[in-house]
């Protein structure tokens, strides 16, 4: 893993070579940069690549280019060129103007040891026509003699020995290069010749080296913060304005270098701002090489070569920003002959100013510095409404295509055409257009079900803006809170999608509509408070309430079902306390409409009413089985997919169903709406990884979480505590006391950004509890006892705490430990986990070997490893198990405590 990094692999990359999953290769990563206490990849890749260095190169190579700069990245095709050019006489370096051929060339010329007798490097940009020999004869300072043909006498110059001759920039005198190097490949059988063009030059024998953009995040960024830091000493930039930067410039060398070179001017926050005129501000390099002075004559020298047809069909794939394929192409053009399209497209393929990409079918694409010219020679044709009218038609065809082959493996199509969908959808503008309302909810929508739950959000509400109708405006905000519950952003930005719905249907006249809307606001509020920073007065939902039920017709299903889920959600003064009873009604009227979406909600109602009361819950299972009832790629679907999840996981926790637990939080990651979200499926596996002392696991995914929040923005996160919590219990149970306090300190950050009764408090009172007895610190079991053992109402880790303070307060000989042991009783009758920390309790207090017994089969019935060994350990004949345990999963023992007083209760193990 480490050697991929060295190699600058993607993690994609990574799973694709070692045949694991990506998620795999993050936890690999994750473990790595733990191991090894650096903070980023680029840290990762410089300890897999510290390696001696190059030997020097040899010397001999007449016109070889001194380069005033570090020569940067490029590992990948300096290998592919020496094997190469050890393999055949005749290699071309092939790729577009800028992309860096001289400077590889120049390089490896100058290192390979395979021509002990040099050679020349040739500059061939100021040559013209029939030139070539002349060119190489001067770099050679071979004199031409009477009646001896140039070739020959250069011939002879090189019959040493072998030798490389680098014939540099070919492509416009593509012909006369190709005629001279098969010439030299005959007379000199010691020659190799290596060429740099846009084309291949078609001698026999060739063999190429294709020479990309740079990759980013790694070789393009290296590049830019190089120069820049040459330009200006004093450079400063932060990662992601670099990256970004450097990805607006396609990772083309010289566009980087150009755009380096304007740091003292302009600074990099100045440059990113003027890219949107990219080559007007990369004008004015002073190298000696006029056609490096500025990427713009650079490009344009390149379309001064084009005929008429090849020139307008450039000019219109300008329309597009990423790859596209032959279909794409022709319609765009102003051609009504596909076979002409492709003839058109290979010809500009040959002649580097569009890039052929080998897949089935073939795709295009235009580097973006070589797009951004032609989108100004579009702009200047007067050409560019027409084709922009084009674009756009066959836009709205292929988002419409796409939606219809959602059965199909459509994915491929789309990864390969959403950047031109995305950039139809904004060149639509803001304002309301039918064709613009269409396209852009069909993105919307396109993006939803390919998991890219964020930006679905944001062309969902683009579409509502751009809506002909007030009706369809209310849909798009309808499917956007759904989006926006599914990722991880606030709730009350979806309660606010939400009261927009409505407005749109009221002005639509859609009064069940906007009761639906209105209603589902109401519910999220008290439903899901853990998602609000500050609950919503309850005043205020109650008006909401009374204005969907002035809107409703009381005979429709749905609208009717909605406002009694909302009304039991409401009755109760307290957030998340449905009434039992309204909760029982709603369920009957859900029932009527057969939605499984609204007979999910109802059921939560109820079974949440039933939680709350300390009462069975047997809705979670009902709710499941739902799943395969709803449209997954519905975002009306989306709230009650995550919260089944969620709610069927905890649900199994607080009962101890551990193997259930991570069953239900797997198939969560498996989801094909919610498994690429870590984020959202980590507050459901952690807990139960860590309670089963699967902590390594644990790990992997918090650290995960945990960046991926910070990178939500910090949302609201009440319901991120339970997870949080468990890591810094396991980092407690692992002796690791430091990360024990930061993690520990993570849920005061969560904290202070939620009203205090948001914050659930169980699970932290029950880690702290079962680390103190874990290490046998009773400094402070009395104030942890207290917070342990203290009411939390409606929290579903009450159990757990409640258990873990008479545990500690019985090795403590607290007075009130049997009490507390009660407590603990009542929970062991709805918990195996409860039950089981019950009779170790038990066999503490009584120095009692067959409860001690009776706990460890329990712990092991329910795949909690770690606590199985911790009640070995008080077993004198197994402790050597324990010991075995604890050693295959990396973590200490416990402190055993072998003798605590209690009054009137023996001695405790």
């Amino acid at each position: 893993m480490l050697e991929a990094l060295g190699r600058r692999l993607s993690n994609a990359q990574i799973a694709n070579r070692l045949h694991l999953s990506v998620r795999t290769v993050e936890g690999h990563v994750s473990s790595l940069l733990r191991k090894y206490r650096v903070s980023d990849r680029q840290s990762l890749a410089a300890l897999a690549t510290r390696a001696p260095a190059h030997r020097p190169g040899i010397c001999g190579i007449a016109g070889l280019p001194v380069s005033l700069t570090t020569f940067v990245g490029r590992q990948t095709e300096r290998g592919l060129l020496l094997d190469a050019l050890a393999h055949s006489r005749m290699v071309t370096l092939v790729g577009p103007g800028g992309v860096g051929k001289t400077r590889l060339a120049a390089l490896v010329a100058g290192t390979a040891d395979g021509f002990p007798f040099g050679g020349a490097f040739v500059n061939l940009v100021p040559v013209q026509g029939e030139l070539v020999p002349q060119a190489v004869a001067a770099t050679l300072q071979v004199t031409e003699q009477s009646q001896v043909p140039l070739e020959e006498t250069i011939a002879d110059h090189l019959n040493g020995g072998r030798s490389l001759v680098v014939l540099d920039n070919c492509e416009h005198v593509l012909d006369a290069v190709a005629r001279f190097a098969t010439r030299m490949l005959l007379l000199c059988p010691d020659v190799t010749v290596l060429a740099t063009s846009r084309e291949r030059l078609g001698v026999p024998g060739e063999r190429s080296v294709v020479v990309g953009p740079l990759p980013l995040h790694s070789d393009a960024e290296h590049l830019f913060i190089d120069r820049a830091a040459a330009a200006s000493p004093s450079f400063a930039a932060g990662p992601h304005m670099v990256t970004e930067l450097c990805a607006r410039l396609d990772g083309l060398p010289l566009a980087i270098e150009l755009a380096a070179a304007r740091v003292p001017a302009l600074g990099p926050d100045g440059i990113l701002a003027a890219m949107s005129n990219m080559m007007r501000l990369l004008a004015g390099s002073r190298s000696a090489d006029r056609r490096h002075r500025s990427l713009h004559s650079l490009i344009g020298w390149s379309y001064n070569l084009l005929d008429d047809d090849e020139r307008a069909l450039f000019r219109a794939t300008a329309m597009f920003v990423d790859q596209f394929d032959l279909d794409a192409a022709f319609r765009v053009s102003s051609i009504s002959d596909v076979g002409v399209v492709a003839d058109l497209l290979g010809r500009l393929v040959a002649k580097g100013l569009v890039e052929h990409q080998p897949l089935a079918p073939s795709r295009w694409r235009l580097l973006d510095t070589v797009r951004a010219f032609a989108a100004q020679r579009l702009h200047a044709s007067g050409e560019r409404a027409d084709v922009r009218r084009r674009y756009l038609a066959w836009a709205e065809t292929t988002v419409a295509r796409l939606l219809r082959r959602l059965d199909e493996p459509w994915q491929p199509t789309f990864d390969a055409q959403v950047g031109d969908l995305r950039a139809a959808s904004a060149a639509t503008g803001g304002e309301p257009d039918a064709l613009a309302h269409r396209l852009t909810r069909g993105l919307a929508k396109l993006t939803y079900a390919r998991g890219f739950l964020m930006e679905s959000l944001d062309h969902y509400r683009q579409a509502a803006a751009r809506a002909p109708t007030p009706r369809e405006a209310a849909a798009d905000l309808q499917d956007a809170a759904g989006c926006a519950r599914v990722s991880a952003t606030s709730g009350l930005q979806v309660f606010e999608l939400l009261l927009a719905s409505a407005e749109q249907a009221g002005l639509a006249g859609r009064g069940n509509e906007q009761a639906i809307a209105l209603a589902r606001a109401v519910e999220t509020a008290n439903r899901h408070p853990a998602l609000f920073a500050s609950p919503v007065p309850q005043t205020y939902l109650h008006q909401l309430l009374d204005a969907a039920r002035a809107a409703a017709d009381p005979e429709h299903p749905a609208a009717c079902a909605w406002l009694a889920v909302a009304a039991a959600w409401t009755a109760v003064p307290a957030q998340n306390d449905p009434d039992p009873v309204l909760a029982r009604l709603a369920l009957e009227a859900a029932y009527v409409t057969g939605d499984p979406v609204l007979i999910s909600a109802s059921l939560d109602a109820v079974g949440t009413a039933a939680e709350q009361r300390d009462e069975p819950d047997v809705t979670t299972r009902q709710r499941f089985a739902l799943l395969t009832r709803m449209d997954h790629r519905d975002p009306q679907s989306a709230p009650e997919i995550l919260d089944t999840y969620s709610v069927a996981s905890a649900h199994a926790v607080v009962t101890g169903d551990l193997p259930r637990a991570l069953g239900v939080a797997r198939a969560m990651l498996e989801d094909e709406l919610l498994g690429g979200h870590v984020l959202l499926s980590a507050g459901s596996l952690i807990p139960p990884l860590v309670l089963t002392g699967d902590f390594d696991e644990a790990f992997r995914y918090a650290d995960i979480a945990w960046h991926g929040w910070q990178a939500a923005g910090r949302p609201a996160a009440g319901w991120l505590t339970p997870a949080i919590s468990a890591v810094a219990l396991a980092h407690g149970l692992a002796g690791d006391r430091e990360a024990y306090r930061t993690w520990r300190a993570r849920i005061d950050e969560i904290a202070g950004l939620l009203d205090g009764e948001q914050l659930i408090v169980a699970p932290l009172a029950f880690a702290d509890a079962r680390v103190a007895v874990h290490t046998g610190d009773l400094s402070s079991a009395p104030s942890l006892v207290a917070q342990a053992a203290a009411e939390f109402r409606g929290a579903r880790y009450r159990g757990y705490a409640r258990t873990a303070a008479a545990e500690l307060a019985v090795i403590a000989g607290l007075p009130a430990a049997t009490q507390l042991l009660e407590a603990a009783i009542d929970a062991a009758a709805r918990s195996e986990w409860a039950a089981a920390c019950v009779a170790r309790i038990r066999g503490r207090q009584n120095q009692d070997a067959h409860a001690l017994v009776d706990s460890a089969r329990r712990w092991g019935r329910i795949g909690a490893r770690f606590e199985r060994a911790c009640t070995m350990m008080l077993l004198p004949e197994r402790a050597h198990e324990a010991l075995a345990e604890f050693s295959a999963m990396g973590v200490p023992p416990p402190a055993v405590v072998s003798s605590a007083a209690a009054p009137d209760q023996g001695t405790t193990v």
